[in-house]
C-alpha cells in the first residue's frame, strides 16, 4: 500500500528533537496541534501534554505514547573542548562512534560529531571490544574548554542528527520511531473520532508522557491525575523477522502483519479480548505477543494507578529498537490508529474492565 502518505503530525514529531527530561520540540508540535482544538488540553509538571474530546463521557479511555527518545547528556569539557558525555535511556554503546548529533542549548542547536580513536592507530586486542563510555566523546571543533563553553553547557542534552526517510514503499526509517509512533497514534486517534462527530460513550484523552525511557515517570503521575477506567499504552515492539533473531527466545513478528496486541498480568482480559473482537470484525491483521511480566512500558504505571486500571498495550512492529535508525511499515501504523479508533467507539457506558 505505497500510497500512504506521509502523516504531516508524526513527520512533525520525528522531527522535534526530544530527548528524555527535555522534551520540548515534541510538546510545541502537540501544543500547536490539539492546544485548541481539543476540547480539554492540559499541561502538567512531569511534562505530559493531555488532550481530552466528549470529557463528560464513561468509560475513561487513556491512550497513551512517549514523545521522549534516546539521547545522551554533556557530562564533562575537558581542556581541549572536547565533550564526554553519558547517556539518556538504553543505548547499544558499541552505536554510539562516528555520529552526526545536535545538542540543544539554552541559544539553539550546536552540531557535533561523536569520535572514538581510529581503527588504524588501535591494537589488535582493542580492535575486539566495546569501548566505554568515557571512552567516547563529541566533537563540535573547539579548541579549547574556553571555547566550547562559549557554546555549550554542562547537562545540555544530545540526539543523532537522524531524520525520517522512506525506504521502499511504505518502509521508512527513523532515529526515533520509539516512540513518537505510539504518540502519534495516540493523538490521530483523538483527531480522527473527534472530526468524525459520531457519538460515543467514551471519554478519550491522548496523553503525550515523558521520560518513559528512564523508567515510565511521566505515564505514573499521568495515570494518577486522569484516573482512567481503561488505559492503552502504544509502543513499539520487537518486528522478529531480521536475521539474528530466535523466535524460540522472543517469538515471531514480522513487519506488514499488522499492530502486537499484549497478552499476559500487564494486560486486562476484558480489554483484551474487545480488541481481538474489534480487530476481527473490522478486518485489520494483528498478532499477538505473550507477556508474562510487567511490560517495558507505560502500561505498568498505567495499571498500578489508583486503585487499578484496566491495562494494555499495542505496539507497533519494528525493527532495530533504540539504534540510529529504526525501520517500519507505515501499514502497521495505520492499521493501528484504525484498531484503537474502532476500539474506541465500541465501548460503551460502564465497560470499566472489571472481571
Amino acid at each position: 500500500m505505497s500510497e500512504i502518505q506521509d502523516p504531516q503530525l508524526l513527520v512533525d514529531l520525528l522531527e522535534a528533537r526530544s530527548p528524555t527530561g527535555h522534551e520540548f520540540e515534541a510538546q510545541a508540535v502537540l501544543d500547536r496541534e490539539f492546544e485548541t482544538t481539543a476540547d480539554a488540553y492540559e499541561k502538567d509538571v512531569m511534562g505530559n501534554r493531555i488532550a481530552r474530546i466528549n470529557t463528560s463521557g464513561d468509560p475513561i479511555v487513556m491512550l497513551a505514547g512517549h514523545i521522549d527518545e534516546l539521547g545522551l547528556i554533556i557530562k564533562h569539557i575537558d581542556k581541549k573542548g572536547f565533550l564526554y558525555f553519558d547517556v539518556l535511556g538504553g543505548h547499544d554503546i558499541s552505536l554510539i562512534s562516528g555520529r552526526r548529533v545536535s545538542i540543544l542549548t539554552d541559544a539553539g542547536v550546536v552540531s557535533g560529531v561523536t569520535g572514538k580513536r581510529a581503527i588504524h592507530l588501535m591494537e589488535p586486542e582493542d580492535r575486539k571490544r566495546v569501548p566505554k563510555k568515557h571512552e567516547l566523546w563529541i566533537d563540535i571543533g573547539a579548541k579549547s574548554d574556553e571555547e566550547a563553553c562559549e557554546r555549550v553547557s554542562i547537562g545540555d542534552p544530545v540526539v543523532y542528527d537522524m531524520g525520517f526517510e522512506r525506504i521502499h514503499g511504505t518502509i521508512a526509517t527513523a532515529r526515533a520511531f520509539d516512540d513518537k509512533v505510539g504518540a502519534y497514534t495516540a493523538f490521530e486517534v483523538l483527531k480522527r473520532i473527534q472530526t468524525s462527530g459520531e457519538p460515543m460513550d467514551a471519554q478519550l484523552v491522548a496523553v503525550g508522557t515523558t521520560q518513559e525511557e528512564i523508567g515510565t515517570r511521566g505515564a505514573t503521575t499521568s495515570a494518577f491525575s486522569i484516573a482512567p477506567h481503561i488505559g492503552i499504552a502504544i509502543d513499539v515492539g520487537h518486528a522478529t523477522d531480521h536475521p539474528d533473531t530466535d523466535p524460540r527466545k522472543h517469538g515471531l513478528f514480522k513487519m506488514g502483519d499488522g499492530p502486537i496486541i499484549g497478552r499476559g498480568p500487564n494486560i486486562n482480559p476484558f480489554v483484551y479480548k474487545r480488541l481481538i473482537e474489534v480487530a476481527t470484525a473490522e478486518e485489520i491483521p494483528y498478532q499477538i505477543e505473550a507477556e508474562p511480566r510487567p511490560t517495558g512500558t507505560d502500561a505498568r504505571a498505567i495499571q498500578m494507578a489508583g486503585p487499578g486500571v484496566a491495562a494494555s498495550v499495542v505496539s507497533i512492529p519494528l525493527r532495530y529498537m533504540h539504534t540510529p535508525s529504526e525501520v517500519l511499515d507505515l501499514e502497521d501504523l495505520e492499521n493501528t490508529v484504525k484498531l484503537l479508533v474502532a476500539f474506541t467507539k465500541s465501548l460503551k457506558t460502564g465497560e470499566h474492565g472489571i472481571w
